[in-house]
């Protein structure tokens, strides 16, 4: 069975990059040094249509997902935007602060998706028992669980990523994520996993009037589409 490769992208030039290497789906974000924050409506309309299946990442700030009222209105709404927009789905997560997830905040925003596809992300690493939320989440629509399987990088979490696709046993795809790339593929793949996502970026030095008066980073990550490639190769 072919692997699909989700790939992560928060600028248009990222995007290109995706698409040419040869990606399956694109995960669509803002800021991903931040681990991913919801992308504007402008980015969202450009996605829609570069040909692929697209999910937009739902997430209004940096930090943990322990959620207010008014930031689960506001997720609510860019919800609405991404299906207005025609994207395929959304990526979603919500926190207790014991890092527990927040199942009725996870309906509520199930809800506001209703029609779409469902990816459950990296919330889910900060859980105090994994066996347990995956349970949880089968509860609710979610068609993946974004995980690198709680640690920092997937690579180091073979063992558990292993567990979990087997209590999985294929009613939930558990999609491995951070730290993926063609050199490290072949280490998930015996998994028996059926998606899998990576960001297929390069470290750039950047310099300039821009970055001297702070408004960007002198290092950036950029999407190279001989990565996407080469990862896309690797999952064969």
């Amino acid at each position: 069975m072919a692997v699909t490769l989700e790939v992560c992208v928060d600028d248009s030039a990222g995007l290109a990059a995706a698409v040419k290497g040869g990606a399956d789906r694109i995960e669509l974000c803002a800021a991903l040094p931040l681990g991913g924050l919801t992308p504007s409506i402008g980015f969202m309309a450009e996605a829609a249509q570069c040909g692929l299946q697209v999910m937009a990442m739902i997430r209004p700030r940096a930090g943990g997902f322990v959620y207010s009222e008014a930031e689960l209105t506001q997720m609510e709404v860019d919800i609405a935007a991404a299906s207005a927009a025609g994207l395929a789905g959304v990526v979603i997560g919500a926190s207790l602060p014991d890092g527990a997830l927040d199942l009725p905040a996870l309906a509520r925003l199930c809800a506001a998706a209703e029609g779409m596809d469902l990816t459950l992300h990296r919330a889910f690493d900060l859980v105090p028992d994994p066996a347990e939320a995956l349970e949880q989440a089968l509860t609710l629509p979610f068609s993946r669980i974004l995980t690198s399987g709680g640690k920092p990088r997937a690579t180091e979490s073979i063992p558990e990523l292993a567990a979990l696709i087997h209590q999985a046993a294929g009613r939930i795809s558990i999609m491995p994520g951070s730290g993926i790339s063609a050199e490290t593929a072949p280490l998930f793949t015996p998994l028996g996993i059926t998606e899998i996502h990576g960001s297929c970026s390069r470290c750039v030095a950047v310099s300039g009037r821009a970055v001297d008066l702070g408004f960007g980073p002198a290092n950036e990550r950029r999407t190279d589409a001989a990565l996407v490639q080469a990862l896309k190769q690797a999952l064969r």
